[in-house]
């Protein structure tokens, strides 16, 4: 991801769409932490987020200024749009906070009204405090979501990347799934979906592959370990490819052998759930709406209690550790589907006393009257004979 990557024009009417929403919320400037914003406003795909790192932009028109560790100087310079550039750091370690304070008195940040980005991730908590005490009556607000809120609808340029990453999705799909075999360990596996990733154009993906097997089936999130597969396993794999840092996600379930009546019992409830989630998506319909769809399955099941996960979730560039954006389908959302939305749909079931699970995941793209399934894998359950 860089600069280079969308059009100056497309770069122009987010940092509008920014000032805008900045202006609505009553604030002078916003402080911007989280690498996706940052990324979304720049082009910047540098690894800053490891350490301080700050984007500010005002509500007015103006240069956009970036405070970053000095390693990072040559690859803003080439590949971001930012009009001033800080640094800290260098040759010998630099306290940022105390940059930080330069920065802030030199745009006179004090007599504003300042809202900041307090993401999960990516912001020390000590910085933070520090940040909080030095701006005092002036930071008013932290509306962490403003720009994430901006970028849930996606461009054409943007949707481009996002097809293109479903595509190398399902080829990693497909080597995996002539990978599986008896005496295969669950690393061995990870390896070739792997290679045929990052082979066929993937970027590295934000969060690291999910695959378990046999007894570990009932994991949610395992990571592969050296297990062999045994004939009677069961279990899952997820993963997800970029392009340009875009991220698609797929999940699939598989079989060692004939599956057991209770494998095929959770794998055809989880199906249904998906399938019904799916039937509800469209643009003006509230998020909440397939996740009741999907759990409504899930419950006439007897598997409630098994639903130990979101039923999906909205997906951005992704940076370590997540892909996911602040939109869920899931109990208690406030969103409301609008089409050009790209959602994960992945209502699970895992059985933590039966060591059984279950999870597909697929991508859908929200239109007007529905959705597009962007996966092209089979949603069928991959049985080795």
């Amino acid at each position: 991801m860089s600069k280079h990557d969308f059009s100056a024009e497309e770069f122009a009417a987010r940092r509008a769409r920014t000032r805008d929403a900045i202006g609505q919320a009553g604030l002078d400037w916003l402080l911007v932490f989280h690498p996706v914003s940052i990324r979304w406003l720049t082009g910047s795909d540098a690894k800053s987020y490891q350490e301080f790192q700050c984007l500010l932009i005002s509500a007015r028109p103006g240069p956009i200024t970036v405070l970053t560790r000095e390693g990072e100087r040559n690859e803003f310079q080439d590949d971001a749009l930012v009009d001033q550039l800080w640094t800290f750091g260098g040759p010998e370690p630099e306290d940022p906070i105390d940059v930080f304070e330069r920065l802030a008195r030199s745009l006179d940040l004090q007599r504003s009204r300042i809202g900041m980005e307090v993401p999960a991730y990516y912001l020390h908590p000590h910085h933070y405090v520090r940040i909080q005490r030095m701006l005092g009556a002036a930071l008013v607000a932290e509306p962490t979501n403003l720009i994430h809120d901006l970028t849930l609808v996606k461009s054409a340029a943007e949707l481009a990347c996002i097809r293109e990453a479903s595509r190398i999705a399902d080829v990693a799909m497909t080597a995996f799934a002539a990978s599986l075999g008896e005496g295969t360990s669950e690393l061995a596996l990870a390896g070739k979906v792997y290679h045929a990733l990052l082979t066929s154009g993937s970027g590295l993906a934000a969060s690291p592959i999910n695959l378990v097997s046999g007894e570990r089936s009932g994991f949610c999130h395992g990571a592969p370990t050296d297990r062999r597969l045994q004939r009677g396993d069961f279990g899952s794999v997820e993963y997800g490819a970029t392009y340009q840092r875009y991220t698609a996600t797929i999940g699939r379930q598989f079989s060692l052998g004939t599956p057991t009546p209770r494998m095929r019992e959770l794998y055809a409830v989880v199906r249904a759930a998906a399938d019904a989630c799916i039937g509800q998506i469209r643009a003006g319909v509230p998020a909440v709406v397939p996740h009741e769809a999907a759990r409504r399955v899930i419950q006439k099941a007897g598997f409630d209690h098994g639903r130990v996960h979101t039923t999906g979730y909205g997906l951005a560039p992704g940076f370590p550790p997540t892909w996911g954006e602040p939109i869920h389908m899931f109990g208690g959302s406030t969103y409301t589907l609008q089409a050009g939305m790209v959602m994960t749909v992945e209502p699970p079931v895992f059985l933590g006393a039966e060591r059984l699970g279950a999870r597909i995941i697929d991508n859908v793209l929200v239109t007007a009257d529905g959705a597009e399934l962007l996966s092209r894998f089979r949603r069928d359950l991959i049985v080795v004979e």
